[in-house]
């Protein structure tokens, strides 16, 4: 196992790292991006729901599938991206950009539609299909690290129709779903599931991590991205963002959604400036466990070890340490224990992110940390998440359809 795939990158505030494999599955966004070929097509067969509504929780007060297909699917619109840029978010070269595709849905009567960011990031045009109608679109927002964007149509030139925001946050496993979309570019395609998993953890197309994502069966390919995953009200619960495969480039039962709570953080920040602005701190650490503090034989079996501190950051400008032992396990040992961030206790790496997630940049924090055996404590003053970290995943270049693997 390398280095990298031991540790918990903690950059920006959030952890990060490359796409990885899950239970031996691939992690690919769900866009379609095409460059001159035909598109792969596939059978989407709609699958039924696997419990009946009930009157509690996120399933309570359920609607049929055509119930709400016939209410929702006017507000779901099919996203173009063309003229990706140069510089895909993902790597990509530039040759092998072109039209990226994906799906969106209508957030208001303003004119407001939300989708992912890879499919329309640094776009130099977007339309959205509104059932036969086509129109421009503006992008007023991105935010590679939630993979979400706002865009804007005109509301003269289209009858709007927004899809209601649900709660995340009270979505059980065992909930049933339902995901519109355009997957393969079939426009209108309602599948249906369970969710099969909460609390889930993804990769951004920065290199970050995207915490409480919605794990669902529900069938989801590449072209669903950015479309919405409903509860069995017709409120959305996620917007679709990632599938996992074993190496093919459809569905294999295994979606990842990014929690609708989350969005509704991020999309007045983007309807305002733009942009999202995140609190970085400048290190990369792992979970000191039991084992580690056995092995190290070190003072304390949790916090974060600090693996790595960014030249020129923020903890590296306060002082923080990283080792410069490598072990047979691909981990640094002799670097700095976080034990607290403003005094909040790190028990685990991914506590670090979570210390600093609603602070800004240029905001100072106190962190103590543990160096040859002795407390030690050090005011950093935040700065501002780089675009992304590390290398950029692999594949994809402005839409679901760019990645080695397409997104849905």
């Amino acid at each position: 196992m390398t280095r990298s795939s031991r540790i918990s990158n903690v950059l920006a505030g959030l952890a990060g790292g490359l796409l990885v494999a899950i239970a031996g599955l691939v992690l690919i966004a769900t866009g379609v991006i095409e460059t001159g070929d035909e598109s792969e097509s596939a059978a989407l067969a709609p699958q039924p729901l696997t419990q009946p509504a009930s009157d509690e929780g996120v399933g309570g007060g359920g609607s049929t599938v055509n119930e709400i297909y016939d209410r929702v699917n006017p507000g779901v619109v099919f996203v173009e991206a063309e003229g990706t840029a140069t510089e895909s978010p993902f790597g990509l070269p530039p040759e092998r950009g072109g039209t990226a595709s994906g799906t969106g849905f209508v957030l208001d009567d303003e004119g407001f539609v939300l989708t992912n960011a890879h499919v329309v990031d640094r776009a130099k045009d977007v339309t959205v299909t509104f059932e036969e109608e086509q129109v421009p679109a503006e992008i007023v927002g991105t935010d590679l690290s939630s993979d979400l964007a706002v865009l804007k149509v005109n509301p003269d030139e289209v009858e709007l129709r927004p899809l209601p925001l649900g709660d995340s946050g009270s979505a059980d496993v065992g909930d049933p779903v339902v995901a519109i979309g355009s997957p393969f570019g079939f426009e209108s395609t309602v599948t249906t599931g369970i969710v099969s998993a909460i609390q889930r953890e993804i990769t951004a197309p920065n290199g970050f991590s995207i915490d409480n994502v919605i794990q669902t069966d529900a069938s989801i390919n590449p072209g669903n991205s950015g479309g919405p995953l409903l509860d069995s009200r017709g409120r959305v619960l996620g917007i679709n963002s990632q599938i996992a495969t074993g190496g093919a480039s459809g569905s294999v039962g295994v979606g990842f959604a990014v929690p609708v709570d989350t969005a509704k953080e991020i999309i007045p920040q983007l309807k305002e400036d733009g942009e999202v602005e995140r609190a970085f701190l400048g290190v990369t650490t792992t979970d000191v466990t039991e084992t580690i503090a056995e092995d190290f034989n070190l003072d304390t079996d949790q916090g974060a070890l600090v693996q790595d501190v960014v030249p020129g950051g923020p903890a590296e400008k306060a002082g923080l340490k990283a080792g410069s032992t490598e072990t047979a396990q691909g981990l640094v040992a002799g670097g700095d224990i976080i034990v607290t961030v403003d005094g909040d206790e790190i028990a685990e790496s991914a506590d670090v992110a979570e210390a600093i997630e609603d602070n800004q940049p240029g905001d100072s924090v106190e962190v103590e940390f543990i160096r040859d055996g002795e407390t030690e404590t050090v005011d950093v003053e935040l700065g501002e998440r780089p675009t992304r970290v590390g290398p950029a995943p692999g594949g994809g270049g402005g839409g679901d359809e760019g990645l080695p693997f397409p997104l849905p």
